[in-house]
């Protein structure tokens, strides 16, 4: 990939590129380890060979076709009980992208946590490790996959830019116009303002206040995602109750 110069402060101005790599979440953490990667290092990959999702799932992508990066962030600013704030952040930077890219599209939502979906088809997805010390997340490892040109997939639950808009990208610009997404999310929340960045992300919420089926505890139910609490928990009224649910305890039916 030719070398990237997006307009931020520190995301991004660190360009690691490597052809083919396990994971660029691994990579990112080794470069971490040598002490060599700054505040918004960013490593970039044609091909991962063994790249991580949610659930413990693998994230397979097309090489060469779609964006796969990671960005390294210090927000010692941020508290452990605090880390939700982040991934709202970042899933809101990814979708900032993605409307300059389709168009302020009303179908573009944020599953939560963090995943990106076009309809009811996956666009993207984010994948944020955090490494605590003390009273503080010292730094961030925030890996992200976004389908960007690769037109057949494995399941049919999955789809991409070039699908939607029968357009082939430029990933160099792309990269550079998500790192620039990104660091303005980013930016909003290293200056506090989590009200905002919160009423931005319950209005892209998949499935806010709608009626859904769901499946808790192997039973199926049907409830209404009404937020998410300050621990990063999804809330769904259930006949009448209110739960929250972590990530391993709530599946969605469709």
């Amino acid at each position: 990939m030719e070398a990237l110069s997006p307009q931020t402060l520190f995301t991004g101005q660190q360009i690691i590129w490597l052809p083919e790599c396990t994971s660029t979440n691994a990579e990112a953490q080794a470069l971490l380890v040598k002490n060599s990667a700054t505040d918004g290092c960013t490593v970039i990959t044609d091909k991962q060979t063994a790249g991580r999702g949610q659930r413990g799932n693998r994230w397979e992508a097309a090489p060469g076709e779609n964006l796969t990066l990671t960005v390294v962030w210090k927000p010692t600013f941020l508290a452990p009980t605090d880390q939700f704030q982040l991934s709202q952040a970042v899933a809101l930077g990814v979708l900032d992208w993605a409307r300059q890219v389709l168009g302020a599209a009303e179908s573009l939502r944020v599953k939560w946590p963090n995943d990106i979906f076009y309809g009811a088809q996956k666009l993207g997805g984010i994948l944020i490790e955090n490494t605590l010390s003390g009273p503080k997340i010292q730094y961030s490892i925030v890996g992200i996959g976004l389908n960007v040109n690769q037109q057949e997939f494995a399941v049919p639950t999955a789809t991409s830019v070039a699908r939607l808009t029968g357009h082939i990208y430029a990933l160099p610009a792309q990269a550079t116009r998500l790192l620039e997404c990104l660091e303005r999310r980013y930016l909003q929340l290293r200056a506090g303002r989590l009200a905002q960045l919160r009423y931005d992300y319950l209005q892209v919420l998949y499935r806010y206040q709608e009626r859904h089926e769901y499946e808790v505890a192997g039973q199926k139910v049907w409830g209404q995602i009404v937020g998410v609490d300050e621990t990063g928990r999804l809330a769904v009224e259930i006949e009448g109750q209110l739960h929250t649910f972590g990530l391993q305890e709530i599946r969605y039916i469709h």
